[in-house]
């Protein structure tokens, strides 16, 4: 993020802070933010309702958002069988709540629509909007983003992504939220 600043020259707009997620609440004061992006974030922490929670009480007003970007279980079970050809993995991803990262060598947790719904509830936050990202794409071979026809798949992606019967197996579901109710000022 730091180079990707330096190279993009607003630095000095900017403001960095390295730390856990569960913590946010000891770096930041509560009503910080306009807009939180949690993506690829709640797979990873040990309390994904504590960090939401967090991160809700973080907005700023019920106008503020936060994104959310999380693992979809149905989209791994998918991905186990037609990618890595591993039927155990897929039939184990059928109930799974973590499943296996190869990327960083250690374990995710699978998340499904509707319980990522009711975590953004029990965190005092109302869900907006919600589509999947990645429908087809992690599907098809990876020489296909370097042909001319890769435009024309991303505009398909976006438009199965919008629909709730694709996005149900898409590998990621996508969510954006804003708090609940509005954040009470002291002495009022």
């Amino acid at each position: 993020a730091e180079r990707a600043a330096r190279e993009a020259g607003v630095t000095e707009r900017i403001a960095l802070e390295h730390g856990d997620a569960s913590q946010l609440a000891t770096l930041f004061p509560a009503a910080s933010f306009d807009l939180i992006l949690c993506h690829n974030v709640l797979e990873f922490v040990e309390d994904p309702i504590a960090v939401l929670g967090t991160a809700a009480r973080a907005l700023r007003d019920s106008s503020s958002m936060i994104s959310v970007l999380v693992r979809n279980r149905p989209g791994e079970v998918l991905k186990a069988a037609l990618v890595n050809g591993d039927l155990l993995a897929a039939e184990r991803n059928l109930t799974a709540e973590w499943g296996d990262e190869s990327l960083y060598e250690g374990r995710v947790r699978l998340f499904t629509a509707v319980g990522l719904q009711a975590m953004l509830l029990e965190s005092s936050l109302a869900l907006t909007a919600e589509r999947g990202v990645r429908v087809m794409s992690d599907y098809l071979p990876s020489t296909v983003s370097r042909t001319d026809e890769y435009k024309r798949i991303f505009e398909l992606e976006r438009k199965l992504g919008r629909r709730p019967e694709f996005a149900a197996v898409a590998r990621y579901t996508h969510c954006l939220a804003h708090r609940a109710e509005p954040i009470m000022k002291e002495g009022a």
